[in-house]
């Protein structure tokens, strides 16, 4: 079974301006892809050691040839990384409200912050390009 690339569950553009449409598509067509299509590789090497399922593979790694563990650890990690990373980020769904978040959370974060509007500004400052970005002709 070859492994294929998933599917964003949003647009490249839908994390803007937080991460933007050439980075996302940069880290998941080139980078993830690469991952897919160098594990896809190496299994050919040994296909009976593939179960179908990279969670199993990768749970079950000390069962896949010496030979070519290390690459399967290596691509087979970072293409089931990457696949629960693009779940987990989201794009703007409405929440962000101090009256969405957990008391508890609302309380650290107003004790760490002073409100969630200052951790977004303060967050948003801290994620910005700075001047060694700008040197490396990013931003």
């Amino acid at each position: 079974m070859a492994y294929e690339l998933p599917e964003l569950p949003y647009p490249y553009d839908a994390l803007e301006p937080y991460l933007d449409e050439d980075t996302m598509r940069l880290h998941h067509e080139k980078h993830h892809g690469t991952y897919v299509a160098n594990l896809n590789a190496t299994l050919k090497k040994h296909p009976e050691a593939d179960p179908g399922n990279v969670d199993v593979l990768i749970a079950e790694l000390d069962s896949v040839p010496e030979d070519i563990r290390t690459a399967v650890r290596n691509n087979g990690g970072g293409h089931a990384n990457h696949s629960m990373f693009w779940q987990m980020l989201a794009p703007n769904s409405g929440v962000g409200g101090d009256e969405n978040l957990d008391e508890d959370l609302a309380e650290t974060i107003t004790w760490g912050f002073g409100s969630l509007e200052s951790l977004k500004e303060q967050f948003t400052a801290a994620a910005a390009p700075g001047p060694c970005s700008a040197r490396a002709g990013r931003g």
